[in-house]
């Protein structure tokens, strides 16, 4: 008997079989498990909020805000697995900036970018798991010391409230003990 079909009659009696992970003689791949939808977040502007981004601190910049906020909150949310297949729907009601913004400089033109304020954050809304169960969240933060803004970004203190509201959001800090 020859080695060659041996080995080949071999690989036939072992075809449904995959060596480390490779496929042997034709095996098709097994199927990926499926991962759980992650959840769908949304931010919106209060109807205050609005009116003052337009007046005051310009539309266009408070949207990339809530824009942050929304992408934040789903990337911490998907990281920990929290909230799969479910919803989380937020209203930013108040949004206060650490400098003044593009808007309130060309408005108020003696105003400089070191001026520093206490900003921050309020966000409300709600979290609806895959089986529709609906729970309120609630988060406000604003800076309470101007010492802290030195070397903040226009919008540092609210951006480090976000990243405070997802990080507990996340990790069932604000909702557990409901």
């Amino acid at each position: 008997m020859r080695p060659v079909p041996s080995l080949t009659l071999a690989l036939c009696l072992v075809s449904s079989v995959s060596i480390g992970g490779i496929a042997v003689a034709g095996q098709a791949d097994p199927p990926a498990p499926t991962a759980a939808a992650a959840p769908r977040v949304t931010v919106s502007l209060s109807a205050q909020l609005t009116e003052a981004a337009q007046k005051t601190y310009g539309l266009a910049e408070v949207e990339s805000q809530a824009e942050r906020l929304r992408r934040l909150v789903a990337e911490d949310l998907e990281q920990m697995g929290v909230m799969a297949g479910g919803r989380v729907d937020l209203m930013l009601v108040d949004l206060k900036p650490s400098r003044p913004t593009r808007q309130e400089m060309i408005s108020r033109p003696g105003l400089s970018f070191r001026s520093a304020a206490l900003g921050g954050v309020r966000i409300e809304g709600e979290m609806t798991t895959f089986d529709g169960k609906v729970t309120p969240v609630s988060f406000s933060w604003y800076a309470s010391d101007l010492s802290n803004s030195r070397r903040q970004s226009v919008w540092g203190d609210a951006q480090w409230a976000f990243e405070r509201f997802s990080h507990r959001l996340s990790r069932g800090q604000l909702y557990a003990l409901r």
